[in-house]
Protein backbone atom coordinates (compact mmCIF):
# COMPACT_ATOMS: atom_id res chain seq x y z
CA UNK A 1 0.00 0.00 0.00
CA UNK A 2 2.10 2.87 -1.28
CA UNK A 3 1.91 6.23 -0.37
CA UNK A 4 0.37 8.20 -3.17
CA UNK A 5 -0.86 11.39 -4.23
CA UNK A 6 -4.81 12.49 -3.60
CA UNK A 7 -6.89 13.88 -5.45
CA UNK A 8 -7.83 17.15 -3.94
CA UNK A 9 -11.69 16.59 -3.41
CA UNK A 10 -10.93 13.58 -1.20
CA UNK A 11 -10.89 14.28 2.39
CA UNK A 12 -11.50 10.75 3.88
CA UNK A 13 -9.71 7.44 3.24
CA UNK A 14 -11.74 4.29 3.86
CA UNK A 15 -9.38 1.78 3.94
CA UNK A 16 -10.05 -2.20 3.55
CA UNK A 17 -8.10 -4.68 5.88
CA UNK A 18 -7.51 -8.30 3.86
CA UNK A 19 -4.94 -7.49 1.05
CA UNK A 20 -4.65 -3.61 1.42
CA UNK A 21 -3.73 -3.50 5.25
CA UNK A 22 -2.98 -7.20 6.23
CA UNK A 23 -1.98 -10.17 3.82
CA UNK A 24 -5.12 -12.25 3.23
CA UNK A 25 -3.27 -15.30 4.95
CA UNK A 26 -2.86 -14.17 7.84
CA UNK A 27 -6.91 -14.20 7.57
CA UNK A 28 -7.39 -17.15 5.91
CA UNK A 29 -4.22 -19.35 7.77
CA UNK A 30 -3.96 -17.76 10.95
CA UNK A 31 -7.22 -16.15 12.18
CA UNK A 32 -9.60 -18.85 10.82
CA UNK A 33 -7.61 -22.09 11.51
CA UNK A 34 -7.11 -20.65 15.45
CA UNK A 35 -10.92 -20.51 15.51
CA UNK A 36 -11.07 -24.59 14.15
CA UNK A 37 -8.29 -25.49 16.34
CA UNK A 38 -9.48 -24.03 19.54
CA UNK A 39 -13.18 -23.43 19.78
CA UNK A 40 -14.21 -26.30 21.56
CA UNK A 41 -11.24 -25.27 24.63
CA UNK A 42 -12.81 -22.12 24.34
CA UNK A 43 -16.21 -23.23 25.08
CA UNK A 44 -15.48 -25.62 27.91
CA UNK A 45 -14.03 -22.35 29.46
CA UNK A 46 -16.33 -20.28 29.20
CA UNK A 47 -19.53 -22.43 28.84
CA UNK A 48 -21.03 -20.74 32.02
CA UNK A 49 -20.42 -16.86 31.30
CA UNK A 50 -23.27 -14.97 30.17
CA UNK A 51 -21.62 -13.42 26.88
CA UNK A 52 -20.74 -17.10 25.90
CA UNK A 53 -24.26 -18.42 25.86
CA UNK A 54 -25.85 -15.22 24.65
CA UNK A 55 -23.22 -15.81 21.83
CA UNK A 56 -24.38 -20.08 21.59
CA UNK A 57 -28.21 -18.09 21.76
CA UNK A 58 -27.72 -16.28 18.34
CA UNK A 59 -26.03 -19.45 16.62
CA UNK A 60 -28.96 -21.44 17.51
CA UNK A 61 -30.77 -18.69 16.16
CA UNK A 62 -28.96 -18.82 13.09
CA UNK A 63 -29.60 -22.45 13.03
CA UNK A 64 -33.07 -22.01 13.21
CA UNK A 65 -33.26 -19.84 9.84
CA UNK A 66 -30.37 -21.89 8.13
CA UNK A 67 -32.62 -25.17 7.71
CA UNK A 68 -33.59 -25.10 4.53
CA UNK A 69 -30.03 -25.11 3.44
CA UNK A 70 -28.51 -28.44 2.31
CA UNK A 71 -25.68 -29.76 4.95
CA UNK A 72 -27.68 -27.74 7.32
CA UNK A 73 -26.05 -28.26 11.19
CA UNK A 74 -28.69 -27.93 13.99
CA UNK A 75 -27.96 -26.68 17.62
CA UNK A 76 -30.66 -27.98 20.32
CA UNK A 77 -31.92 -25.73 22.53
CA UNK A 78 -34.25 -25.85 25.92
CA UNK A 79 -34.17 -29.94 25.99
CA UNK A 80 -33.58 -31.16 28.77
CA UNK A 81 -31.24 -34.15 27.90
CA UNK A 82 -28.65 -32.49 25.92
CA UNK A 83 -25.54 -32.40 28.14
CA UNK A 84 -22.90 -29.86 28.52
CA UNK A 85 -20.92 -31.55 25.94
CA UNK A 86 -23.40 -32.66 23.30
CA UNK A 87 -24.33 -28.98 23.14
CA UNK A 88 -20.73 -27.84 22.85
CA UNK A 89 -20.28 -30.37 20.17
CA UNK A 90 -23.11 -29.05 18.28
CA UNK A 91 -21.81 -25.80 18.31
CA UNK A 92 -18.56 -27.14 17.16
CA UNK A 93 -19.96 -28.46 14.53
CA UNK A 94 -22.28 -25.20 13.02
CA UNK A 95 -19.52 -23.41 13.55
CA UNK A 96 -17.18 -25.77 11.17
CA UNK A 97 -20.39 -25.98 8.55
CA UNK A 98 -20.87 -21.96 8.70
CA UNK A 99 -16.64 -21.48 8.12
CA UNK A 100 -16.46 -24.21 5.59
CA UNK A 101 -18.75 -22.21 3.08
CA UNK A 102 -17.18 -18.83 4.40
CA UNK A 103 -20.48 -17.72 5.78
CA UNK A 104 -20.34 -14.03 7.25
CA UNK A 105 -22.80 -14.36 9.57
CA UNK A 106 -23.57 -12.14 12.67
CA UNK A 107 -23.73 -14.96 14.98
CA UNK A 108 -20.32 -16.44 13.46
CA UNK A 109 -18.72 -13.56 13.71
CA UNK A 110 -19.70 -12.66 17.18
CA UNK A 111 -18.05 -15.75 18.28
CA UNK A 112 -15.19 -15.76 16.00
CA UNK A 113 -14.29 -12.20 17.62
CA UNK A 114 -14.65 -12.92 21.23
CA UNK A 115 -12.34 -16.55 20.77
CA UNK A 116 -10.35 -13.81 19.19
CA UNK A 117 -10.25 -11.40 21.74
CA UNK A 118 -9.00 -14.05 24.18
CA UNK A 119 -6.30 -14.88 21.84
CA UNK A 120 -4.98 -11.00 21.47
CA UNK A 121 -4.76 -10.04 25.35
CA UNK A 122 -2.95 -13.36 26.08
CA UNK A 123 -0.55 -12.42 23.64
CA UNK A 124 -1.29 -16.06 21.42
CA UNK A 125 -2.24 -13.55 18.53
CA UNK A 126 -0.74 -10.68 16.81
CA UNK A 127 -2.42 -8.61 14.01
CA UNK A 128 -0.38 -8.41 11.09
CA UNK A 129 -0.33 -5.19 8.93
CA UNK A 130 2.34 -4.42 6.14
CA UNK A 131 5.40 -2.67 6.61
CA UNK A 132 4.13 0.39 4.60
CA UNK A 133 0.61 0.85 6.78
CA UNK A 134 1.77 2.79 9.19
CA UNK A 135 4.04 5.72 7.74
CA UNK A 136 1.35 5.73 4.89
CA UNK A 137 -1.46 6.69 7.23
CA UNK A 138 0.69 8.81 9.46
CA UNK A 139 1.49 10.79 6.30
CA UNK A 140 -2.01 11.00 5.37
CA UNK A 141 -2.99 12.21 8.74
CA UNK A 142 -0.20 14.65 8.10
CA UNK A 143 -2.24 16.13 5.88
CA UNK A 144 -5.27 16.12 7.50
CA UNK A 145 -6.59 13.43 6.19
CA UNK A 146 -9.47 11.04 8.35
CA UNK A 147 -8.66 7.31 8.21
CA UNK A 148 -11.53 4.65 8.29
CA UNK A 149 -11.64 1.29 8.11
CA UNK A 150 -14.26 -0.67 6.43
CA UNK A 151 -14.46 -4.49 6.31
CA UNK A 152 -16.86 -7.31 6.50
CA UNK A 153 -15.19 -8.36 9.48
CA UNK A 154 -16.87 -6.90 12.87
CA UNK A 155 -16.29 -3.82 13.85
CA UNK A 156 -14.66 -5.78 17.48
CA UNK A 157 -12.83 -7.87 15.32
CA UNK A 158 -11.30 -4.90 13.52
CA UNK A 159 -10.22 -3.00 16.55
CA UNK A 160 -8.23 -6.45 18.12
CA UNK A 161 -6.58 -6.48 14.77
CA UNK A 162 -5.08 -2.94 15.11
CA UNK A 163 -5.40 -2.73 18.69
CA UNK A 164 -2.77 -5.40 19.16
CA UNK A 165 -0.64 -5.34 16.04
CA UNK A 166 2.41 -6.47 15.31
CA UNK A 167 2.79 -2.59 15.36
CA UNK A 168 1.64 -2.12 18.42
CA UNK A 169 -1.82 -0.23 19.19
CA UNK A 170 -2.74 1.59 15.83
CA UNK A 171 -5.87 2.54 17.09
CA UNK A 172 -4.83 5.97 17.80
CA UNK A 173 -4.33 6.36 13.97
CA UNK A 174 -7.87 5.44 13.08
CA UNK A 175 -10.67 7.84 13.45
CA UNK A 176 -13.55 4.95 13.07
CA UNK A 177 -14.55 1.51 11.47
CA UNK A 178 -17.73 0.41 9.76
CA UNK A 179 -18.31 -3.43 9.11
CA UNK A 180 -21.64 -4.89 7.10
CA UNK A 181 -23.82 -3.56 9.39
CA UNK A 182 -23.10 -0.29 6.95
CA UNK A 183 -24.14 -2.03 4.09
CA UNK A 184 -22.04 -4.66 1.76
CA UNK A 185 -18.98 -3.46 -0.39
CA UNK A 186 -20.80 -4.31 -3.72
CA UNK A 187 -23.84 -2.08 -3.14
CA UNK A 188 -23.82 1.59 -3.38
CA UNK A 189 -26.13 2.52 -0.54
CA UNK A 190 -23.48 1.40 1.38
CA UNK A 191 -20.92 4.22 0.59
CA UNK A 192 -23.43 7.40 0.89
CA UNK A 193 -24.51 5.57 4.41
CA UNK A 194 -20.89 5.92 5.00
CA UNK A 195 -20.77 9.44 4.17
CA UNK A 196 -23.81 9.82 5.69
CA UNK A 197 -22.38 8.70 9.09
CA UNK A 198 -18.69 10.81 8.54
CA UNK A 199 -20.72 13.51 7.49
CA UNK A 200 -19.24 14.42 3.88
CA UNK A 201 -19.79 13.52 0.22
CA UNK A 202 -19.62 10.52 -1.27
CA UNK A 203 -16.83 11.87 -3.67
CA UNK A 204 -14.44 13.09 -0.49
CA UNK A 205 -13.96 9.60 -0.15
CA UNK A 206 -11.52 7.52 -1.29
CA UNK A 207 -11.86 3.81 -0.69
CA UNK A 208 -8.77 1.46 -0.90
CA UNK A 209 -9.84 -2.19 -1.64
CA UNK A 210 -9.12 -5.90 -3.68
CA UNK A 211 -11.85 -6.27 -4.37
CA UNK A 212 -12.73 -5.24 -7.75
CA UNK A 213 -16.18 -5.64 -8.04
CA UNK A 214 -16.48 -2.46 -5.99
CA UNK A 215 -14.86 -0.66 -8.67
CA UNK A 216 -18.32 0.17 -10.94
CA UNK A 217 -20.34 0.59 -8.27
CA UNK A 218 -17.81 3.71 -7.03
CA UNK A 219 -17.94 4.96 -10.33
CA UNK A 220 -21.74 5.26 -10.47
CA UNK A 221 -21.81 6.94 -7.38
CA UNK A 222 -19.19 9.61 -8.12
CA UNK A 223 -21.65 9.92 -11.57
CA UNK A 224 -24.53 10.66 -9.74
CA UNK A 225 -23.33 12.97 -7.57
CA UNK A 226 -21.59 14.87 -10.38
CA UNK A 227 -24.73 14.75 -12.58
CA UNK A 228 -27.30 15.98 -9.20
Amino acid sequence: MALFSVPPPVTVILLDIEGTTTPITFVKDVLFPYVKENIKKYLLEHWQEKECQEDVTQLQKQAEKDSHLDGFVPIPSGVSDNTTEHMIQAVVDNVYWQMSFDRKTTALKQLQGHIWRSAYISGQLKGEVYEDVVPSIRQWRELGIKLYIYSSGSIDAQKLLFGYSIEGDLLKLLDGHFDTNIGHKVESKSYRNIADNIGCLPENILFLTDVVKVLPIIETIEAKTISS
